[in-house]
């Protein structure tokens, strides 16, 4: 009975050899352990010859959400949450009242001079 396929099931026609060592250098790595408040940790790999003021303090838990650092017994604390902001209230930091009003003056100055309703 010829079974008229691969000797090896699921290699590739033309497949090279496996294993690391035919797949190019391996930078050599550090791992870095990160901390959230609820304790949960993170490893991440750097490269070994990365500057040691590169690699950052404080990251994102993946998990979480939280800000994670690298001091396991004193990890960072959530900053204090900003309540949403409208577009008005954004605009209402950039603007005094005053400003707002000449603004506004000007805009409908504009829109009756397109429409044919010059006031005097």
């Amino acid at each position: 009975m010829a079974s008229g396929g691969s000797a090896i099931r699921g290699s590739r026609v033309g497949a090279g050899p496996m294993g690391e060592q035919d797949r190019g250098y391996h930078a050599e790595r550090i791992q870095v352990s990160y901390w959230d408040e609820h304790g949960n940790e993170t490893v991440r790999n750097f490269a070994a010859n990365l500057p040691e003021e590169e690699i950052p303090d404080i990251i994102d838990s993946p998990s979480t959400g939280l800000p994670a650092g690298r001091d396991k017994n004193n990890p960072p604390s959530v900053a204090k949450l900003e309540p949403y902001k409208t577009h008005l209230a954004y605009v209402k930091e950039r603007r005094t009242e005053e400003e707002a009003a000449q603004l506004l003056e000007e805009a409908l100055e504009q829109l009756r001079t397109r429409r044919g309703r010059v006031s005097q």
